[in-house]
């Protein structure tokens, strides 16, 4: 901590504070009450009435820094959005492959810079569209995918080596990409020029979201397989993105999802060393997934404390040298959860403030939620408007012309230290309760985020956490709104492509190749995505590799915690 701040001694400004609290606020109070006797941010951090120099002087000048150098507290990059914008990765998946390139293609002409896809829940859950788990799901909340041909239809015309792929899905991740390295190794793609990134974070899953398939130690295997296998493959792709967004979608406070995630974060790593990879072999390329929530300056001191927490690990514990290893880079989603069925067009201004505190807090990639996802799936005008905001702000707000706008304000500054005490205690109370594994066993984690959803709701009900339209200024009237339709051909015509493959595949050949899987699953040294790889380029399903899977590792029965 300095000794002075602009000429005064700390002390001095706090003395400074206190003459005004005892006279001017004072004297104000008695005229006119506050509106409640204590502030807290969303993620119940306490707020006082007015930050100082005092305040940003207990954060030491080098845990500032500059943009683009250690700690990265103030961004990744030395010259951030002046050089390139954030990429705008609209999310977009249902029916079918050929369904969700038409929409795919529609964002690329309306300025989108980035692809996102999401999946049905059979694909999710590794079942293929002809199961009977399948029934009735088929495309309806995403795309379905069971065979590398549905892989082609749906990234039909688009050049992988120009524009980056997302796919959001993780306890079949390992399938879904070994899909996209067949894919572009069959169109003659270079493997180290393709971009884009597949979420495959299991571990959240079990905290939080709840779709996975088989135990923890195998998943996080698995996910140790597709970081070690990237690394060495595929040198411009992201082989996870460790997810807080879903964490705190399942309803837990900022301040959780920023502290579980490092603490998957920590467990990915851990694994990758016991192979022998150094930190620095595979570090450049794990990216993460936030959520930006309603509270704006804390959204901003969260990603600023999550960027400085992530290099003093990678470095500190880590022994990261390697820049590239210690930047923490992150794919941001406004907050779905926040979006509300009456009044459904104030959700474009909830996202649009959303989506500038992302910005404000240096993320690399966004995605802004429609106005109608509160009903279904967005429709195309939703989507362009959605995609219309982030243009407004990165063309119209002059938002990007200064890095890391908000630095130096001393709410901003304090609060970003602050998140990162309480990050960083919480770690180390996970290590010393046995580490995260054993506390998602233990349902540590599911009861944290419960019980902060909990109080939420409990907030909402009582009107202490206004929703705007649910809770304050409601109106009577039932607004009339037009949502995506679902296509009740889906399932037929995305099942009769699942067993056209199937007939026309070599049987005996998928089934050496089964039998070659297992024998890599139980060897705990080998690579699981080179025999899948193999796999799905000669026509085995997902569902194939799932369910020949599970005969190995068996399937995961949560504990449930009261």
């Amino acid at each position: 901590m300095p000794d002075t701040v602009h000429g005064l001694s700390v002390e001095e400004l706090r003395a400074q504070l206190r003459d005004w609290e005892e006279n001017e606020v004072a004297a104000f109070l008695e005229r006119q009450p506050e509106r409640k006797e204590q502030f807290f941010t969303q993620g119940d951090v306490p707020v006082k009435r007015v930050y100082t120099a005092a305040d940003a002087a207990e954060t030491p000048l080098e845990d500032i820094g500059l943009p683009g150098r250690y700690p990265y507290t103030r961004g990744p990059y030395p010259t951030m959005y002046r050089g390139r914008t954030w990429t705008m990765r609209q999310i977009a998946g249902f029916g079918t492959g050929e369904d969700t390139n038409r929409r795919f293609k529609y964002l690329i002409e309306h300025g989108q810079t980035g692809l996102s896809t999401d999946f049905d829940m059979p694909t999710l859950m590794g079942y293929d569209s002809d199961h009977p788990m399948s029934e009735g799901e088929v495309g309806r909340e995403g795309v379905a995918i069971d065979t590398l041909a549905d892989m082609e239809a749906l990234l039909a015309d688009i050049d992988l080596e120009k524009i980056s792929v997302s796919l959001t899905i993780n306890p079949t991740a390992w399938i879904l990409l070994a899909m996209y390295v067949a894919l572009a190794e069959k169109r003659g793609f270079d493997l180290d020029k393709i971009s884009g990134t597949v979420q495959a974070d299991i571990l959240k899953e079990y905290m939080a979201q709840k779709e996975y398939i088989y135990p923890i130690a195998p998943s996080v295997r698995i996910v140790r397989d597709i970081i070690a296998y990237a690394a060495q493959n595929l040198k411009r792709y992201n082989p996870i993105n460790i997810s807080g967004y879903h964490i705190s979608e399942a309803g837990a406070s900022p301040l959780h999802e920023a502290a579980f995630t490092l603490a998957n974060l920590i467990v990915y790593v851990e694994e990758l060393r016991k192979l022998g990879l150094h930190v620095d072999d595979f570090a450049p390329r794990l990216a993460f997934f936030f959520v930006s929530q309603a509270d704006l300056f804390e959204e901003v001191a969260k990603f600023r404390a999550l960027r400085r927490c992530y290099a003093k690990i990678m470095k500190e514990r880590f022994g990261a040298q390697r820049p590239e290893s210690m930047r923490l880079r992150f794919h941001c989603q406004t907050a779905a959860a926040t979006l509300t069925k009456p009044q459904y067009m104030v959700n474009v201004v909830r996202t649009a403030m959303q989506a500038l505190s992302a910005v404000l807090g240096g993320a690399q990639s966004l995605h802004t939620n429609g106005y109608d996802e509160a009903f279904a799936i967005p429709t195309e005008d939703a989507m362009r408007l959605a995609l219309r905001t982030q243009q407004v702000i990165a063309d119209e707000t002059n938002v990007t012309s200064v890095v890391d706008p908000l630095g130096g304000s001393y709410y901003v500054e304090s609060l970003t230290t602050e998140y990162e005490k309480r990050i960083f205690a919480i770690l180390e109370e996970i290590e010393e309760r046995g580490g995260t594994i054993r506390l998602i066993e233990e349902g540590w984690f599911q009861k944290h985020i419960a019980d902060f959803a909990y109080e939420t709701a409990l907030r909402k009900q009582s009107g202490e956490k206004p929703v705007i339209g649910v809770n304050r200024y409601r109106m009577e009237t039932r607004e009339q709104i037009e949502v995506h339709p679902y296509d009740p051909t889906t399932a037929e015509r995305q099942i009769a492509r699942t067993r056209r493959v199937r007939e026309e595949r070599d049987e005996a050949k998928v089934q050496a190749l089964l039998d070659r899987l297992v024998a890599v699953a139980q060897d705990e040294r080998e690579n699981i995505m080179p025999v899948t790889i193999e796999l799905v380029k000669n026509g085995a399903t997902m569902g194939d590799i799932v369910e020949k899977l599970k005969t190995v590792w068996g399937t995961y029965r949560e504990t449930p915690v009261f």
